[in-house]
């Protein structure tokens, strides 16, 4: 059998880090020690650091970098999202991470199939698939972050596919690379039969194994129990009893191996009807018996899940906006069900519904069964559902993590092995355990806080995991591992699951895929017994704002800055570590002091320069943390000594904002003289000279706008209803882009189109000098932001008569810094929000003829206007392209400028999405000029477009 056989020297990793410089760059060649930690952690409780980090474009590299860690001895672990949670994608050695490269994608069939590369991520899979009205069979609750190819390699399955839909049951075919570097395209019959030549030992292996499993009926009927559970405790050993061709074996064993046996390189799915028809009712029940029997009840009925909650569980979300008023009444031992109901259509849809509620009419419940058909509050349901795990580490003790264990018991034993495991918690002294899971399928989730720090706890730990395994692997024959993949966590328990002969056919296996125990040594299978209790990750107290974070990963895949350098989990981990290293003190070794300073130095640009501070990553956080917050306190606490800097600049403002108009004058003359070639070399020159001090020049930076504008009289002297125009200070320095058939600035376009509307509007006095603050808050300079925030509060309070006219901001960012700081009688409206509700009923709309891209920017997305800004662009465009995986543009006020690489990675792959658009459209100037840069479109203001696509109302004439 395969036992770890590697004994690499000290230097093996340099070794091969020089090899692989021949053929990759050397910025994808990691193993500095801020990205080594940063990279090599992921959702679950244990932390390994990588020795080196290997980011390979493509297979070719890949193989190159599995021959040198095969000719050295040095194991290696694949990593997609690292979302997982069982310890599947730590290593101390080589950590290959997909990033660009891994992300094609290719519909088949008319959608009955996708091809799909590891590094795409499943929400992005199933955005490909809706046009068709399909989906990818696995539906995680991470799915929105989680990768293809974590999904396949753990057997990810979710809420509402089950076992009949997970990637086992949907996948159509695999390419995968062998430890040996050899390649398998199952799609391929040359690939196939030449594989069949080349691998005929592992081939025939496999053959021989599924016939000699088969013929023992007492393990092929113990396989097909298990896996009429959901199962990703050990390999698929129900390959080898639903197939007898070596092929079809290789490729459903590669499916939930956690990168143990091969590296899938492309998967295809079969996928599956995504039913447009939905509802979901929240159904309380008295106590957890009966919520387990009307489970069962509903196994029968037509429904798509069946979300279990226990009273714990409720009472961590119970605070959440839209939760039900009664959930905090309810009482002590009540449960509750998320059932969610799916149909093609209307009809089957209420069919459906009828059914299901048959099911309740001799079942009692505390509340009548009520389903939601609307779409935010269905929503609601199910993304509060998903974000439990995460919720509950926020209100565990700071220093603690969340274990959170993954089990599946027969459905018919459901309600008695949920008691069961209830006392095995409570016996052990976790009486705060929570309980939720896919009850349809038996899959239970138990969650818990859990100190490692203390004396005995590590005991405590280990006493009761012994004994859930005893429990549901052996007397209850479960799953001890239905969803989450077996990982580390999980290793030393897979024979007491499986049994001995079960056992050791999953060695075999290993043994025929990987000799050498190279890949991913001790996930899935281990001779270490207390494995799940070693390399525990600490999470140590760094600041209050991040404090709740329990390093999930969710919010990653909206992050600017996630190809570049850190993602908002990837920043705290860093500043945890720091402050873990910090509290030493006077103890702390000298090795680890050089290391703390390193860190220190490479945080600067990798967690602070780079970072957007956008705040997208609370969005996607199911506790709201911003981690933006944590690095505008760090500027703070860096740059307190240029406070009366930034005060002088405050109380000169209107000064500041005519410098950086001349600055853009000044620019345009050299544009003009120079030319765009020579002017970005010598910009790029002084940017260089001046350690980047002075900002780079970039060919979009448009003309100086034109401020006198906003003297302009009114030409009509009828009564009209009046609004306050506030142009921000972006706006009075930004003006239109050189070259752009949209010749207006902002100011010109929005005076325009609110007098086409029949506005009187007014102006601030003083407005050069006014300011929301946000340009000051976003370095940290936090004295003078609050400073031009009362400023202009006091200014638009007279503007507005305190509050009795609509304010109008035309920079969204500003308007969602301004909320919350100005006095709550301000009507402040932002340029999407003023124009669907103000300027629409007061205009004809005649769409233009023209293909239009439009960018939802980060404080649209905070606003909840994201949906209202397409429509908008939709009524005025004839087609509307919103480019996939463009989250925000890495502008940030003036890093596009400062730091233009996180502009230019926020936004890779934006030209080749609207190339054939005639223009984008927006609503932040500054993010429109990073736009119109990597989209090579002009991208204006979202004004523009309705200005141009609108007409005055004939009836409104004379109206006030």
């Amino acid at each position: 059998m395969t036992t770890a056989t590697w004994a690499p020297s000290a230097d093996s990793w340099q070794e091969l880090k020089r090899e692989l410089l021949e053929i990759m760059d050397g910025d994808r060649l990691i193993d500095d020690p801020l990205r080594t930690l940063a990279y090599g952690t992921d959702a679950s409780f244990y932390r390994l650091i990588p020795r080196l980090v290997v980011r390979p474009a493509d297979e070719d590299e890949l193989v190159a970098v599995l021959a040198g860690c095969r000719k050295r001895g040095l194991p290696v672990t694949f990593r997609a999202a690292g979302t997982s949670l069982s310890g599947q994608a730590v290593t101390d050695s080589v950590l290959i991470q997909l990033r660009e490269g891994w992300r094609g994608h290719e519909i088949l069939d008319g959608g009955r199939a996708i091809r799909l590369q590891p590094g795409v991520v499943g929400a992005r899979a199933n955005q490909l698939l809706a046009p068709y009205g399909r989906k990818i069979g696995p539906d995680p609750a991470s799915i929105n972050s989680c990768m293809v190819g974590g999904i396949a390699a753990n057997n990810a399955s979710g809420m509402c596919c089950g076992t009949a839909q997970n990637s086992y049951r949907t996948v159509r075919d695999i390419r995968v690379i062998l430890a040996d570097g050899t390649r398998l395209d199952t799609a391929d019959p040359a690939s196939r039969e030449a594989f069949r030549r080349s691998h005929a030992e592992l081939v025939e292996g496999l053959e021989r194994l599924s016939a000699e499993t088969r013929a023992n009926e007492t393990l092929a009927e113990k396989i097909r129990h298990k896996y009429r559970l959901k199962n990703t405790t050990g390999y698929a050993l129900n390959s080898l009893v639903d197939f007898d061709d070596g092929i079809e074996i290789l490729k459903h064993l590669m499916i939930g191996s956690e990168g143990t046996l091969g590296f899938i390189s492309t998967i295809t799915y079969d996928t599956v009807v995504d039913e447009p028809e939905k509802a979901a009712a929240l159904v309380f029940l008295p106590d957890m018996a009966t919520t387990c029997r009307a489970t069962i009840a509903l196994k029968a009925t037509p429904v798509s899940a069946v979300e279990l909650m226990d009273r714990a569980a409720l009472r961590s979300v119970e605070n959440k906006p839209g939760m039900p008023e009664g959930l905090k009444a309810l009482p002590a031992k009540a449960a509750a069900l998320l059932i969610d109901v799916r149909g093609n259509d209307e009809t089957e849809l209420e069919s459906r519904l009828q059914a299901v509620r048959a099911i309740f009419e001799g079942i009692h419940t505390l509340e009548p069964v009520a389903f939601t058909r609307d779409k935010a509050t269905y929503d609601l349901y199910w993304k509060i559902r998903k974000g439990l795990f995460p919720a509950v580490g926020a209100v565990r003790d700071t220093g603690t993590t969340v274990i959170i264990e993954d089990v599946a018991f027969p459905i018919e034993r459901l309600d008695e092995g949920v008691l069961a495991l209830t006392h095995v918690f409570h016996r052990h002294g976790y009486p705060e355990a929570i309980l939720f899971g896919h009850a349809l399928e038996g899959n239970l989730h138990f969650v818990f806080p859990q100190g490692f720090e203390r004396a005995g706890e590590v005991e405590r730990y280990q006493a009761l995991m012994d004994e859930v395994a005893q429990l549901v692997g052996v007397e209850y024959g479960g799953s001890l591992k239905a969803e989450h993949g077996t990982g580390r966590n999980m290793a030393p328990y897979v024979e007491l699951e499986w049994g001995p002969e079960a056992y050791g056919l999953m060695w075999q296996i290993k043994a025929l895929f990987d000799p050498d125990n190279l890949l991913n040594p001790d996930v899935i299978l281990s001779r270490n017994p207390t494995l799940h209790l070693e390399n525990l990750k600490p999470l140590p107290a760094a600041d209050p704002i991040v404090d709740k974070c329990i390093e999930c990963g969710f919010c990653e895949h909206v992050c600017p800055s996630r190809d570049l350098t850190l993602t908002p989990r990837q920043r705290i981990v860093v500043a945890r570590e720091m402050a873990r290293l910090e509290a030493l003190g006077s103890h702390l070794e000298a090795v680890d002091a050089a290391r703390l300073e390193q860190l220190r130095e490479d945080y600067r640009y990798a967690g602070d320069e780079t970072c957007a501070i956008d705040g997208l990553c609370a969005t996607q956080c199911p506790v709201g943390i911003n981690t933006g917050e944590l690095i505008r306190q760090m500027r703070h606490e860096r740059l307190a000594q240029h406070a009366d800097t930034a005060r002088r600049l405050g109380r000169h403002f209107s000064g500041t904002t005519r410098l950086a108009r001349g600055m853009l004058n000044l620019a345009g003359a050299g544009r003009a003289m120079l030319g765009v070639p020579a002017l970005t070399k010598v910009s790029g020159a002084i940017t260089q000279a001046s350690g980047g001090r002075v900002p780079q020049w970039i060919p979009t930076l448009p003309k100086a706008a034109p401020v006198r504008v906003l003297k302009r009289k009114p030409a009509s002297q009828e009564v009209r209803d009046k609004v306050v125009y506030f142009p921000s200070c972006a706006t009075r320095v930004f003006g239109a882009g050189h070259g752009d058939k949209e010749s207006r600035s902002i100011m010109e376009i929005t005076l325009a189109l609110l007098d086409k509307a029949r506005f009187e509007v007014i102006v601030p006095e003083m407005t050069g000098h006014l300011c929301c603050g946000m340009a000051f808050q976003s370095k940290g300079l936090f004295d003078e932001a609050a400073h031009k925030a009362r400023e202009l509060n006091r200014e638009l309070l007279v503007a507005s008569q305190n509050g009795r006219f609509p304010i109008l901001s035309d920079t969204s960012p500003c308007v969602l810094h301004m909320q919350g700081r100005l006095d709550e009688r301000l009507n402040v409206q932002e340029p999407v929000a003023f124009a669907h509700d103000f300027l629409l009923p007061r205009l004809d709309i005649t769409p233009l003829q023209e293909r239009v891209a439009v960018h939802v920017t980060c404080s649209s997305t905070h606003m909840g206007l994201g949906e209202c800004m397409v429509a908008l662009a939709q009524a005025c465009a004839r087609e509307v392209v919103v480019p996939a995986e463009i989250t925000c543009c890495g502008f940030a006020g003036d890093k596009g400028l400062v730091t233009p690489e996180l502009n230019a990675s926020a936004l890779k792959g934006l030209a080749e999405q609207v190339g054939e658009c005639d223009a984008g459209y927006s609503n932040s100037r500054t993010c429109e000029i990073g736009l119109s840069l990597h989209g090579g479109i002009p991208y204006r203001s979202i004004l523009s477009l309705l200005d141009r696509a609108s007409r005055e109302r004939s009836d409104m004439a004379g109206t006030a």
